[in-house]
């Protein structure tokens, strides 16, 4: 028999730690804007698995990370 009193959710702790800031995401404009090659150009390179990316619906998002180490391969 369940207890009645105990509550339906874990206590969460009482301190959380500090967020760290996450890297903001590009668009394929953005993104192929550094690198110097149309936006399709940049998509045709994360469907052969060239590049990394995020894909938010239709959209294509890229880490500035990401590009970077793709450049300097």
């Amino acid at each position: 028999m369940p207890d009645d009193n105990r509550p339906l959710v874990p206590d969460l702790p009482k301190e959380r730690l500090p967020r760290t800031p996450r890297e903001p995401l590009l668009d394929s404009s953005q993104a192929a804007a550094i690198l110097k090659i149309h936006p399709r150009t940049l998509q045709r390179l994360v469907h052969r698995g060239k590049i990394h990316a995020i894909q938010v619906g239709k959209l294509w998002r890229f880490k500035a990370s990401a590009i970077e180490a793709w450049m300097d391969r």
